[in-house]
């Protein structure tokens, strides 16, 4: 391993390596948020690979990413699943925060959902709802295209007028409604962390038009764009943001109010997974 490979360099060996593990040739892919790993958990026949054991993807640190590669199946849909996810306050440099979704694009997978914990910033939402992403704000002042254009990954100039593709999207309302579980929609503002943000940020991601605000997923999916990559994402809104809210914003308020609506997740996302696999 070296660290003047280029990022395709990087795919291949990281591919080859996941290839040796599993025979299986996914057809969706999910990375699950802060407290959102269980649902790896549930696949028929899953088989785990540590990052630890994978090349290039280094295990998470922070709490409620657990830090496997997961293969499986829902119903008949072969899916892979990040278990877990590193994020740019932990140090690591932007090629290798988003490395994990280009594996997934590059094992086959025809569309990805992406999940994070977020904060509301509507102070007409509550802890425990749920939302699709319709659009984002980047303010992580990070990008991961940055650099030489990788010609073999995408263009120099990817569009985001679809980033979070309505089609997928689409089908995340029909499985909600069908399981009757109420979801709203909303832009997601990524700003770097770890600090939780402040009132005034707070504020001013409200004038900006944000519903959410969180310290992923945002360079996840312009990189997936930048692949050509049909994206959706999905917010569980774990904590009301500093000054929507009252109380001390904690880790640990995020886990659980995750864990309380695990269950639901959980079948909001074999259904969306059972649909957007279809061939």
């Amino acid at each position: 391993m070296s660290e003047h490979q280029s990022v395709v360099e990087r795919l291949e060996e990281t591919v080859k390596a996941v290839r040796a593990r599993t025979s299986i040739t996914p057809r969706v892919g999910v990375v699950l948020g802060s407290g959102l790993g269980a649902f790896a958990d549930t696949l028929r026949g899953v088989e785990k690979i540590p990052y630890a054991e994978i090349p290039h993807i280094p295990p998470p640190k922070v709490i409620g990413h657990a830090g496997n590669l997961c293969f499986g199946h829902v119903d008949d849909v072969p899916v892979v699943c990040m278990q877990g996810r590193v994020h740019l306050y932990e140090g690591h440099p932007i090629w290798q925060v988003v490395h994990g979704v280009r594996v997934m694009a590059r094992l086959g997978v025809s569309c990805v959902l992406v999940t994070n914990a977020a904060g509301g910033v509507d102070p007409t939402w509550a802890a425990g709802d749920l939302m699709v992403v319709t659009d984002h704000i980047n303010l992580m002042y990070h990008h991961p295209l940055i650099g030489p254009n990788e010609e073999a990954l995408g263009t120099r100039f990817p569009d985001m007028s679809n980033a979070y593709d309505k089609a997928l999207r689409a089908k995340l309302a029909a499985v909600s409604e069908h399981e009757k579980l109420p979801l709203r929609e909303g832009v997601y503002a990524g700003l770097l962390g770890p600090s939780y943000e402040t009132p005034a940020e707070i504020r001013m991601l409200r004038v900006l038009g944000a519903q959410a605000v969180g310290m992923s997923t945002v360079p996840e999916v312009i990189a997936l764009r930048h692949m050509r990559v049909p994206v959706a994402a999905l917010s569980c809104i774990t904590n009301l943001a500093a000054g929507v809210g009252s109380g001390e914003l904690d880790h640990s308020e995020v886990e659980a109010i995750a864990k309380a609506r695990r269950e639901d997740l959980q079948r909001l996302l074999r259904g969306w997974i059972v649909e957007a696999g279809k061939p």
